[in-house]
């Protein structure tokens, strides 16, 4: 038996028995909101890792105790073992094998070139995580427009293409996907989001170009000329970590109940697809030079960050899908239009990997109360789940802490003198006059 008829079966039997309170989701209600006012509010307290681990165990070890006392503890296991750590397995994977390919060069900063760049990252990001590709290309990217005068809007899209939209067709592009893939959604099944794919990705690349072209020609000549002047050819290095990649993509695509039946009857075969990845991570950290690594300077420091977050985060958020799944009628949400802006919204505020699962499960309650006649995907209804991943997805680049990546490229970008919008100018100067018009668009033209 699948694992989410599973936990349905014992959400709509054992929990009408064992209700669960609204207060109980009040330490993943803090967990968010401390992950979306840490960096701002006390930037430096909050950048050492273990204060993010204290913030975890603070919140998350008082609600494991509550949740075995209230004789919640099966859910909890459920979610650590098969929610938790194969989603750290996979964002880990991922980090070390691209942490281990560097594109070297500089080349001419035309609006042509430059939008060329985000639309390969718009494609490499579903095969290599939002994350993967932005780390890879943002540098290049960077040094390439090194001579230009105007480049901040060539940042502020590539986070809205490369980090966050662009990662919409496979379970490997962002984290939301996966663990909705990880709840039963097929591989494969995200790839019919090419539509939406294409024409957000395909929106957002036309209005680039024609804002680069814009500021292109606002540029200083002598700077061109010397752009055009001082021209290194892309090189890749680390290109074993390619069939590294390739190897976690096909474990994620085979390696599920689909193509091994038995994982469905028991939940701990799902760790073979674990041991792939872990194995895959090991070869690329044995066969890539040292070099390569340290030009990406590549540390631990983001995936130990990722680590401790989402500990407070997972276990926190099992009262919360609790009470989802239980009291799915009462709350109104029931269209797939109304999944797609509440998950959106959500997620622009808040990390969108636990906003997914939790709309998730509302839905999971809702077909519980209301059940869908025709074909389930995981558990629901294939529109609603549709609603609820592009949503996650898009609107993590709402603003710089919607989605793990965005503030990274931030940084970077800063890091090379780039002088980047405010939290509240990002939204006022781009994403409120871009982003949203283009979503609800996709929305309208698409969702109904």
């Amino acid at each position: 038996m699948p694992l989410h008829k599973i936990n349905q079966n014992q959400i709509t039997v054992e929990h009408e028995i064992l209700s669960i309170p609204m207060w109980a989701m009040i330490p993943f209600v803090l967990m968010l909101l401390t992950i979306a006012i840490g960096p701002l509010m006390f930037s430096h307290w909050w950048e050492e890792n273990k204060n993010k681990l204290i913030v975890s165990l603070i919140l998350g070890v008082p609600t494991a105790v509550w949740l075995i006392i209230q004789h919640h503890s099966h859910e909890l296991m459920h979610t650590m073992l098969f929610d938790y750590i194969p989603f750290i397995i996979l964002l880990g994977s991922l980090f070390v094998i691209t942490g281990g390919i560097h594109l070297k060069g500089d080349i001419q900063a035309k609006p042509a070139v430059n939008t060329l760049f985000l639309a390969i990252g718009a494609v490499l990001a579903s095969f290599m995580g939002t994350t993967g590709a932005a780390m890879l290309l943002i540098r290049p990217l960077i040094k390439t427009n090194q001579q230009r005068q105007y480049k901040v809007q060539t940042i502020l899209f590539f986070i809205a293409i490369v980090a966050n939209c662009g990662g919409l067709l496979t379970p490997l592009g962002d984290p939301p996907l996966f663990l909705l893939y990880l709840k039963g959604a097929p591989f494969g099944w995200f790839f019919h989001l090419w539509k939406e794919w294409l024409f957000v990705n395909g929106m957002l690349l036309i209005i680039y170009f024609l804002v680069d072209t814009y500021f292109y020609k606002k540029e200083n000549p002598k700077a061109i000329q010397f752009d055009r002047s001082n021209v290194e050819p892309l090189k890749i290095q680390g290109g074993l970590n390619l069939l590294f990649l390739l190897g976690v993509v096909l474990a994620v695509a085979f390696i599920n109940p689909q193509y091994i039946p038995v994982m469905g009857e028991n939940p701990y075969y799902g760790y073979l697809r674990d041991a792939t990845l872990l194995l895959m991570a090991v070869l690329s950290l044995a066969t890539t030079r040292k070099s390569v690594r340290s030009d990406n300077k590549f540390t631990w420091t983001p995936i130990t960050e990722v680590a401790f977050l989402f500990l407070g985060i997972f276990v926190t958020m099992v009262p919360a899908l609790l009470y989802l799944a239980t009291n799915a009628k009462q709350i109104g949400v029931d269209t797939v239009q109304e999944f797609y802006y509440a998950a959106g919204s959500l997620s622009s505020f808040l990390d969108n990997a636990p906003t997914a699962v939790s709309f998730y499960n509302l839905a999971l309650g809702l077909q519980a109360a209301v059940p869908y006649a025709g074909e389930l995907i995981a558990g629901i209804s294939p529109s609603v789940l549709t609603g609820i991943s592009i949503g996650a997805v898009m609107f993590g680049s709402m603003t710089y802490i919607g989605n793990g990546p965005n503030f990274m490229v931030k940084a970077i970008a800063e890091e090379n003198k780039i002088n980047m919008p405010s939290f509240f100018g990002y939204m006022i100067k781009f994403s409120l006059i871009v982003l949203l018009p283009i979503y609800i668009l996709n929305q309208l033209i698409f969702l109904g």
